[in-house]
């Protein structure tokens, strides 16, 4: 069992490209999926909390002044510049403005430490900012959300980040709790086994993530392929403007960072903001996959150089 879960470690990016095809290819699959991706989610955070524990997720004391300084520039600093960028040119209320504004405004999606794991950097950082971020989500959304009420309610994405934040409490502490009293000491192998699991989930939930996009691309290509190229410069782009930002003066901290900065829990939105407002955006959550779940073979390049690397 350890061999076979170790050799879907290391074919993890290849695994998750299947699960992308796989996502457009079934559609029956991905709509069967869907309904249970809340519960794969909260999983796949699980593994990660079991895999790094408490005692690497806390970190010192730079660490985590190094994550409040990430997540404020991430989550209350980039949101805004893209709202005033969009606001001096009138396109505020666009939808892509609203995609784009909404998604820098979100924290880190679950899957930012297998994502950075994956690209042979250590996943503890990216755990971080993810679990700070979501905690931090209902302080740093204000500013964006008053000073542009048009993007939705304030008080239902507060309420749907609370619920978020309890879910994340619990799921993390169960895991911390759970790998102090079986595994307080975890050997190469067994962390090998548990990415290994990682990487399927991953690849499971991506398929239930396609589910609106195999429909749209039969019905309007064209509006998907737009949809597609704007989602990549958005993700991607982000990701390639951060590192050169911080690659000099964090290191190897600039790689979870950027990671996460283009890599965002957009479909918190999706739930938490009226019809009107997201659903011009479900195709953009349906494409914003492709380049989430190809980051780790497409900026494996740049992220992947040696002098960056700090281990697992």
């Amino acid at each position: 069992m350890f061999s076979a879960l170790a050799f879907a470690a290391r074919h993890g990016r290849a695994a998750l490209v299947l699960g992308l095809v796989a996502g457009l290819l079934l559609p029956g699959l991905a709509s069967a999926l869907q309904p249970w991706l809340p519960e794969m989610v909260a999983g796949l955070l699980f593994l990660n909390a079991y895999r790094i524990g408490l005692r690497k997720a806390a970190g010192g004391l730079a660490e985590g002044i190094g994550t409040l300084k990430a997540i404020a520039l991430l989550q209350v600093a980039l949101p805004l510049l893209a709202l005033g960028i969009a606001a001096l040119f009138g396109v505020a209320q666009s939808p892509a403005a609203v995609a784009l504004i909404l998604m820098l405004s979100a924290p880190s999606v679950t899957g930012s430490p297998n994502i950075t794991a994956l690209m042979g950097h250590a996943p503890e950082p990216a755990f971080r900012l993810l679990i700070t971020g979501t905690a931090l989500m209902p302080l740093t959304v204000v500013p964006v959300f008053l000073l542009a009420p048009g993007l939705g309610d304030l008080a239902e994405v507060l309420r749907a980040a609370g619920r978020l934040i309890g879910a994340i409490g619990l799921t993390v502490a169960a895991a911390f709790l759970l790998r102090r009293l079986t595994l307080p000491v975890m050997r190469e192998e067994q962390a090998r086994a548990i990415d290994g699991l990682t990487v399927i989930a991953l690849a499971v939930i991506v398929v239930g993530l396609m589910a609106a996009l195999g429909p749209a691309l039969r019905t309007d290509p064209v509006l998907v392929l737009h949809w597609l190229g704007f989602a990549l410069a958005a993700n991607l782009g982000l990701q390639v403007l951060v590192f050169a930002v911080l690659r000099r003066r964090a290191g190897s901290g600039a790689v979870p960072v950027s990671v996460v900065a283009g890599n965002r829990n957009f479909a918190l939105f999706l739930i938490a903001l009226p019809a009107a407002t997201t659903d011009p955006l479900l195709i953009f959550l349906g494409c914003y996959q492709i380049p989430m779940y190809l980051t780790a073979i497409l900026m494996k390049p740049l992220y992947g150089r040696t002098e960056l690397r700090t281990g697992r």
